[in-house]
């Protein structure tokens, strides 16, 4: 999508440290963190939200998913942490491209 900044941020286009970057997904730090580690997992590909998985989109999904184990160490959150996906604007989401916020660093509200 030409005017999605996440495909901007993906293609170099608009400049974000990259926390761990592979062919499927990127991660990068929110510009508006709500908790102390607030980082998002963004997969390649452009779709608007959780409600356009299909079969593969759901596969990949679940790789970059998986490969969050491996990376706890490396991007701060080994001591626990809570996903977070808004689907449409009364939920929170500002930037239709699916994207996963990952939050940790102190103890989350409500629990």
């Amino acid at each position: 999508m030409d005017d999605c900044i996440f495909c901007k941020i993906i293609k170099g286009e608009i400049p974000s440290e990259r926390l761990y970057e592979d062919e499927k997904m990127i991660v990068i730090r929110d510009i508006s963190p709500k908790a102390k580690v607030h980082i998002l997992m963004i997969p390649k590909e452009h779709y608007a939200d959780i409600t356009c998985l299909d079969e593969k989109r759901a596969a990949d999904l679940a790789e970059c998913l998986l490969k969050l184990n491996g990376l706890q160490e490396r991007l701060g959150i080994s001591k626990g942490f809570r996903l977070v996906v808004n689907r449409g604007a009364s939920a929170g989401q500002t930037v239709f491209h699916l994207h996963i916020h990952i939050l940790s660093g102190s103890k989350m509200p409500g629990f």
